[in-house]
């Protein structure tokens, strides 16, 4: 995949690592994502992910985080390797 790729987060693999590049979140939503420490230029890993993709596990930094599907395609990543 070209690093200059924008991809959704809820795209990536299983143990894919990737850069935020945009938040398309609004609100307490964006909010609570960015006190997570989830924000653009931050390397995030996908760690897990349900059998139907409805829920998703993510590592930034030192913090797991758990994500809906819903969530997670506002979050836009590129350089994902």
């Amino acid at each position: 995949m070209n690093n200059e790729t924008m991809t959704l987060l809820s795209a990536c693999s299983k143990g894919g690592l990737a850069t935020v590049c945009k938040i398309k979140a609004t609100g307490a939503l964006k909010q609570r994502l960015i006190s997570f420490g989830l924000m653009k230029g931050v390397d995030v890993v996908m760690m897990e992910c349900s059998p139907t993709k409805s829920t998703f596990e993510i590592k930034v930094g030192n913090l797991s985080l758990a994500l809906r599907k819903e969530e997670a395609e506002l979050i836009e990543v590129c350089n994902v390797r």
